[in-house]
């Protein structure tokens, strides 16, 4: 029984082996892996993607998901508590919430594997979703040079997990105050983008479009980038905000079939935590 709270938790070798999972479920492997289990979901209703995938992977491996909200966590009951009685019927739980240190509590008590479907510190399933997408388009994926723009939050720090697992270079490209830390920082993005190979960003709040002026994705910007660069914006994305109209519309973005690994690699995810 493994969990998945961090990307740092893992090794390149784990990240391969879950992607050879991947691959085996696409070729029908592990078809009934889960019948019989009861997989507890804790999420928002507001979640799409993440949700979707999860609850669809599950029924796809012959499981029973079982929704809560996120915030039945926040109650007053103790989280030892609230595993102490899960742990008699939960065979894996995936929890969607924004403070890390939750999951951290609730994987000390549980004695299923769980799995972070994203939390205000990182995201580490969509972004391996990310990397196995690339893996299969790319000649060398961890040879590539990234750029991630956007504020220090869960999918820029996610990207530096994964840089740091596989190997990878990663800079950022920010407002002044918006930086992560330990990773190259430009607050230009025409400095930023020369020499890149995938550019990534994340979408911002009302109150910091201002202050990523100098940091918007346009056609005019990939152009500057390496030669067969791709431009993989982070769903909910805004054209106009951090990404403009001409780059979504331009062969640069990786189109939405980019995605399409995320039920797989999340299916791959809970094969992996479990076997």
């Amino acid at each position: 029984m493994k969990n998945l709270l961090r990307l740092t938790d893992l090794q390149a070798g784990d990240v391969y082996e879950i992607f050879h999972i991947a691959d085996e479920i696409g070729m029908g492997k592990y078809n009934g892996f889960l019948h019989g289990k009861s997989v507890i979901l804790f999420f928002p209703a507001t979640s799409i993607r993440t949700r979707v995938t999860f609850e669809k992977g599950i029924y796809l491996l012959g499981g029973q998901s079982i929704r809560l909200p996120g915030d039945t966590l926040d109650k007053k009951e103790e989280l030892r508590d609230v595993f102490g009685y899960l742990n008699n019927w939960a065979d894996m739980v995936i929890i969607r919430h924004k403070d890390i240190r939750l999951l951290e509590e609730a994987a000390a008590y549980a004695k299923v594997p769980v799995i972070n479907a994203m939390t205000d510190q990182n995201h580490p399933c969509e972004i391996l979703s990310d990397l196995y997408s690339l893996s299969k388009i790319r000649e060398n994926f961890t040879g590539d040079k990234y750029l991630f723009c956007g504020k220090s939050g869960n999918i820029g720090l996610a990207w530096r997990e994964a840089s740091k697992v596989m190997g990878f270079e990663l800079s950022q490209c920010c407002g002044t105050g918006y930086e992560m830390g330990d990773v190259k920082v430009y607050h230009d993005i025409e400095a930023a983008v020369k020499g890149k190979d995938i550019i990534c960003t994340d979408s911002l709040s009302a109150e910091e479009i201002n202050d990523f002026k100098g940091c918007q994705v346009t056609k005019r910007v990939m152009d500057m980038a390496n030669r067969n660069a791709l431009l993989n914006p982070c769903p909910p994305f805004y054209r106009g905000e951090e990404v403009s109209e001409d780059a979504i519309q331009s062969d640069y973005f990786v189109g939405y079939g980019f995605k399409k690994s995320l039920l797989v690699i999340q299916q791959a995810v809970m094969v992996w935590c479990m076997r």
